[in-house]
C-alpha cells in the first residue's frame, strides 16, 4: 500500500461507510513447526538457548496439524481481515523466514491479512530486515512517512494501525520495546483517525497493560510510555499476543478504558496446556453514531481434538 501523508488523513471523516460490518479474526504466535536443521555456526548466538528450548519443550508444544485444523476453522467464518500479531518464527533462521512468507501465501493475500513482527522475529540482530523483506507486504499499510510502523490498514471506518515491539535482546529476555519516534508517530496516527470517526484498532506483540509490561525479562519495556499515548489520544481495542494464553484486561483511554485482548498460541497442542491454540473473532458494527464490538473465542479443548465456542462477549 502507498504512504500517505498526514494531510491525507485529516480527510478521512468524510469518507461514508461502505458496509456496516466487520469481522476480523486474530491468531498469534504461530511458531512455525518443526525447527529447521541448524548448524554449530548459527548456533552461536542467542539461538543457542531458543535451541534447548525447543528440544526440551517447545517442539511437542507446538504442533502444525493443531495450526493447520485451527486455521481452517477460522477461514470457514471467511472474516474481512486476518490479523496475526507475531512470532511466525521459533530461532529466525533464514529457512524459518522462508518458511514464514510460504506460510502466509497460504494464508491469504496481503490485502486481507495483516501482521506485525515479535520478538522470535526478531530473536537476533538484522532478523527482522531480514523479515520484512521476505514477507514485509503483510506488515505494511498506509504510514506518516518511509518508517514501515505504525501503519494503518482500513476497512471502511474500522482502522487497524499496526505497532512493532520487536527488538533483539540478550539470552533469556523476551521483552519489547516500542522507541520513542515510533510512539510519536503512533500518537498522531491515532489523534488523526480518532478525528476522523475510526474504530481504532492497535495490533501490539507484548502486553501493554502493567502487570504484565512491567517484567524487566518479558514485558514491554517502554509499556508506560505507550500508555501515556493511549491515554492521551485513544483507541478502541488493543488486540495482542505473546503470553500464549487468552486473556483480557484493560488499561486508560481519554474518557473511558480500552480492553486489551490476548489470545494463547495458535500452534499450542490441546495436550497438556492450559491454553492451547485458539483465535478470536471480532464483529464490528456502527448503529447510527454508536461502535459495537463483540468477541467469540474458538479453539481446543484441554482433553480431546475438538474446536469449539469457548466465549463469547460484548468488548465495546
Amino acid at each position: 500500500m502507498a504512504k500517505a501523508a498526514i494531510g491525507h488523513f485529516l480527510a478521512l471523516a468524510a469518507m461514508p461507510i461502505v458496509r456496516s460490518m466487520i469481522t476480523l479474526a486474530h491468531i498469534s504466535d504461530v511458531h512455525l513447526a518443526p525447527l529447521p536443521l541448524i548448524t554449530p555456526r548459527e548456533l552461536a548466538s542467542k539461538r543457542l538457548t531458543g535451541w534447548l528450548n525447543w528440544q526440551l519443550e517447545r517442539g511437542s508444544d507446538m504442533r502444525p496439524e493443531t495450526l493447520m485444523a485451527l486455521l481452517d476453522h477460522m477461514r470457514a467464518h471467511d472474516p474481512d481481515m486476518i490479523c496475526v500479531t507475531g512470532d511466525m518464527v521459533n530461532l529466525a533462521l533464514d529457512e524459518e523466514i522462508a518458511r514464514a512468507a510460504h506460510w502466509f501465501t497460504e494464508l491469504g493475500a496481503p490485502g486481507k491479512v495483516c501482521a506485525i513482527p515479535g520478538n522470535h522475529d526478531a530473536y537476533v540482530p538484522g532478523a527482522l530486515d531480514k523479515a520484512l523483506d521476505t514477507y514485509g507486504g503483510y506488515m505494511r499499510g498506509e504510514a506518516l512517512d518511509d518508517n514501515p510502523f505504525p501503519y494503518v490498514r482500513r476497512l471502511d471506518m474500522v482502522a487497524l494501525i499496526g505497532v512493532s515491539s520487536a527488538i533483539a535482546t540478550p539470552p533469556f529476555f523476551a521483552a519489547g520495546k516500542v522507541g520513542a519516534d515510533q510512539l510519536a508517530r503512533l500518537r498522531k496516527l491515532l489523534t488523526l483517525l480518532g478525528e476522523a470517526g475510526y474504530f481504532r484498532i492497535v495490533m501490539i506483540h507484548h502486553p501493554p497493560h502493567a502487570e504484565f509490561a512491567d517484567s524487566r525479562r518479558l514485558g514491554l519495556w517502554d509499556g508506560s510510555d505507550f500508555r501515556a499515548v493511549l491515554k492521551q489520544a485513544g483507541a478502541e481495542v488493543i488486540l495482542h499476543g505473546h503470553t500464549h494464553l487468552s486473556s483480557v484486561n484493560a488499561i486508560s483511554g481519554p474518557t473511558q478504558e480500552i480492553p486489551v485482548i490476548g489470545v494463547a498460541a495458535a500452534s499450542a497442542a490441546p495436550e497438556g496446556h492450559d491454553a492451547p491454540g485458539r483465535y478470536n473473532l471480532f464483529r464490528i458494527e456502527k448503529v447510527g453514531t454508536e461502535w459495537s464490538c463483540a468477541m467469540r473465542e474458538y479453539g481446543y479443548q484441554r482433553i480431546g481434538d475438538e474446536i469449539a465456542l469457548r466465549l463469547q462477549m460484548r468488548i465495546y
